[in-house]
């Protein structure tokens, strides 16, 4: 709270007091804005304690010796990532930021920036279908804008099916059928190679 100025004894503040005045509002607003910052800070600090624990869990996916194992690290892995992304954008609403909502609405260049289009039997030309970077506002004033893919007139692409993944055994060893087949062992005639000197002879009798 900043005091009131003193006024001389014309009822009218001095240049001096004035000064003073100006000192103390901006000497608030410095101690405010340095309160604002600890905040922020503490918040990014717990935000850095979650992504380092998620990097640890990123090791023991990696480590995992069986199936089961990478689907449960996996699992733990995505609630981590959910966790450090709604706590961040909690942070984001302390300061009044917050994500702008550009799906089916039509591309406003205030708010989006066009980066691709898809053709669409029915919904309007520049109606947002996608949005590749999301865009955000403090407030009312824009501090990034999204990044999305309008519609434009014309039949809808069919989709891509996607190859299905090759199942993993729980012993982590490839398939039978992938592995690599052993070459049959050949016979010395098959070989066609020489035959030891002692195969022709006869054996010698014990008799003199």
């Amino acid at each position: 709270m900043t005091r009131p100025v003193p006024v001389d004894a014309g009822g009218t503040p001095s240049e001096l007091d004035k000064l003073r005045h100006r000192v103390a509002a901006l000497s608030g607003k410095r101690d405010e804005a340095e309160a604002r910052l600890d905040t922020l800070l503490e918040s990014l600090l717990r935000l850095d304690d979650l992504l380092a624990d998620t990097r640890r869990r990123v090791g023991a996916l990696h480590e995992a010796r069986s199936a089961r194992e990478t689907a449960s690290a996996a699992a733990v892995l995505g609630e981590q990532i959910d966790s450090a992304h709604v706590m961040l954008r909690g942070e984001f609403a302390l300061y009044d930021v917050s994500p702008i909502e550009v799906l089916g609405r039509a591309a406003d260049p205030a708010e989006m920036r066009v980066v691709g289009t898809e053709p669409h039997p029915t919904r309007p030309d520049g109606t947002v279908l996608r949005e590749k970077v999301t865009g955000f506002r403090r407030g009312s004033v824009t501090l990034r804008p999204a990044d999305v893919v309008v519609a434009v007139p014309g039949p809808a692409p069919e989709p891509v099916a996607e190859p299905a993944p090759e199942p993993v055994p729980e012993s982590g060893l490839p398939p039978a059928s992938s592995a690599r087949s052993q070459p049959r062992r050949r016979t010395r005639s098959q070989r066609r190679l020489p035959r030891k000197a002692s195969a022709g002879r006869g054996r010698r009798s014990r008799r003199a």
